[in-house]
């Protein structure tokens, strides 16, 4: 290796690459809220965001839900059929559009959703705490802006 090969690569270091670090700090604060759902619901991470959305948006389409979130078709599909399966959100077919199935929480599933809402604000409240008012502010701040949500 040349000593320019050696001085380029001492110049970038990964501990510093913002899309690194997002995934680490995804990662590494999701893990308690993960193991929450699912250990007490047997959920994954796509089934409790397409409950949270049904749960905080009512009525939607799998197609709605992908759009939100941000998560492809399949994986809503999938994460779908395991929530009717535990009962958690029905099935309706559109009148309008027989192709399209209206999506929504069934008694059980808006019990699961006000439950881990709870325990949601609290794990988020806890994760804020590391930060000072506005430290936490600016930093929703700037991952909405990277996410494209502003």
């Amino acid at each position: 290796m040349t000593q320019q090969n050696n001085d380029e690569k001492d110049e970038f270091d990964l501990r510093n690459f913002l899309p690194f670090l997002l995934n680490q700090a995804a990662e590494e604060s999701s893990l308690e809220f993960q193991r929450v759902y699912k250990n007490r619901y047997g959920m994954l991470r796509t089934e409790w965001r397409v409950l949270f959305h049904l749960g905080n948006y009512g009525e939607l389409t799998a197609k709605e839900i992908g759009l939100r979130a941000k998560i492809h078709k399949t994986k809503v599909s999938r994460a779908v059929r395991k929530l009717e399966q535990r009962r958690y959100l029905k099935r309706t077919r559109d009148e309008n559009d027989r192709r399209v199935e209206r999506l929504t929480l069934t008694t059980s599933g808006q019990s699961v959703y006000r439950e881990l809402r709870g325990i949601a604000r609290d794990y988020d409240a806890k994760l804020a705490a590391h930060f000072t008012t506005g430290e936490a502010a600016l930093l929703r701040m700037m991952l909405r802006r990277l996410a494209g949500m502003e």
